[in-house]
């Protein structure tokens, strides 16, 4: 059975801003963050924690 899109804890992907196109995906609160996740976590690629923001 597929998901609604007015989902409360959407899918989101994570995308690196060190232009690398890494990505991770996670879920979130649509009720409790309605704007864009920005979350600093390790990229392997350049092998450091960076920023990773919300893409739609």
């Amino acid at each position: 059975m597929a998901k609604k899109s007015s989902d409360v804890r959407p899918k989101i992907k994570l995308r690196s801003t060190e232009g690398t196109g890494y990505t991770y995906v996670s879920t979130k609160n649509r009720r409790n963050s309605p704007d864009r996740i920005v979350l600093r976590k390790y990229d392997p690629r350049v092998r450091r924690h960076v920023m990773f923001r919300e893409e739609r």
